[in-house]
């Protein structure tokens, strides 16, 4: 190499940055010991950001698009180097290229469980995972705060960052939510959206946007998990006195259809016979019991107060009739008994005694004639 190529090769001439990688937040330029020439061609692509550093100070930002550098577009760092209107001569300068695009299916997700209070279980351990999406939104206050001087930055660099971030936001939410365990499943989305909006402020102080975030599982731990599942087999059982019964009768099912195996078969069947009568036994005994007849009350008996039967029509002691004559209340006409001082529906007083129309003796209510004269009443 000659003289000339050697110098020729000390002036930088064009600057881009060719992503190849999918996780390479930030690639520094190959600047080294070369000088960019005043003029130089600066390609800016989509979800780019070209930030010059002048001695550790960030200087001038360009977005996507095609860059002629000249003084007149590096206001920052003319001013930091002092140069005149019109400078032409080759400068120093770090360029860092910062990748704007969205990051996505990052995973999170619990290393350790997340203790909880339910209303039904108590004290629980809550396990989940999901996915969420960032990019960067602050590219000044990416380099200021995470960057450094690295030659390029990576996803991994942060990541178990961010997923703590994470962990702490949701833990904190699903407190405050105080949604029962059994019901954690129907509000995943309302949970990632309130996820979502509580990590915006942690992220943006790292110059991040997060994007969206997804609750993919939450579960409960493996003991809780089948007691659950047996408390879910007894309610689809229902009652369990018919279940036994069930299983008893498809028992005698299956013992008819097995029936005249050999002599193994019968030692079998005689096996299964004895545990089959033991859960007939149970199945059976647990059989709900008719409720007895309701006897008929008693009442006394009007003539001798012996107790008797309500539904009786004579008295087992004295033989006489239990119903007494029946006459209609002079008031409303109800019927009520012949001896009754009073009537039973409407209150009215009774007459007790018939006077006769032809001699004027009283007679008693139900007498038909009278007991002096004879005459019909």
């Amino acid at each position: 190499m000659g003289l000339f190529g050697f110098f020729k090769s000390q002036f930088i001439e064009v600057i881009e940055w060719t992503d190849s990688s999918t996780n390479t937040l930030v690639y520094r330029f190959p600047v080294e010991n070369n000088e960019i020439k005043m003029g130089a061609e600066l390609t800016v692509r989509e979800s780019q950001v070209a930030i010059f550093v002048n001695e550790g100070e960030i200087a001038d930002v360009f977005g996507p698009g095609r860059h002629q550098l000249y003084t007149q577009n590096m206001p920052i760092l003319t001013k930091l180097k002092s140069w005149k209107h019109g400078f032409e001569s080759p400068f120093k300068a770090e360029v860092y290229f910062v990748n704007t695009k969205q990051f996505v299916n990052q995973k999170w997700g619990t290393s350790n469980p997340i203790m909880m209070r339910d209303a039904e279980f108590g004290m629980i351990r809550l396990r989940g995972y999901g996915i969420y999406s960032y990019r960067v939104s602050e590219p000044t206050v990416f380099l200021k705060e995470l960057f450094g001087t690295s030659a390029s930055y990576e996803t991994s660099a942060i990541e178990e960052q961010l997923k703590k971030m994470i962990l702490s936001g949701l833990t904190d939410l699903f407190a405050e939510s105080k949604i029962p365990a059994l019901d954690l499943a129907m509000h995943y989305d309302e949970l990632s959206t309130q996820g979502q909006a509580k990590m915006k402020q942690r992220f943006s102080a790292f110059g991040f946007d997060i994007t969206s975030l997804y609750i993919e599982n939450l579960s409960l731990p493996e003991e809780v998990e089948k007691a659950m599942d047996k408390r879910t087999t007894m309610g689809v059982l229902g009652d369990m006195n018919q279940y036994q019964q069930y299983q008893a009768a498809e028992a005698i099912r299956e013992a008819a259809r097995n029936e005249g195996g050999g002599l193994a078969g019968a030692g079998a069947g005689l096996g299964a016979g004895a545990a089959l009568g033991g859960v007939m036994a149970n199945a059976f005994s647990a059989a709900p019991q008719q409720p007895a007849a309701a006897q008929p009350a008693k009442i006394s008996c009007p003539h001798c107060q012996a107790q008797i039967l309500s539904t009786a029509k004579f008295c087992g002691e004295c033989g006489k009739t239990i119903q007494t004559e029946k006459v209609p209340c002079i008031s409303c006409q109800a019927p009520i008994n012949a001896d009754a001082k009073f009537c039973g529906e409407c209150g009215v007083q009774q007459i007790t005694e018939k006077a006769c129309a032809k001699c004027g003796k009283k007679n008693p209510p139900t007498a038909k004639f009278c007991v002096d004269c004879g005459d019909n009443l």
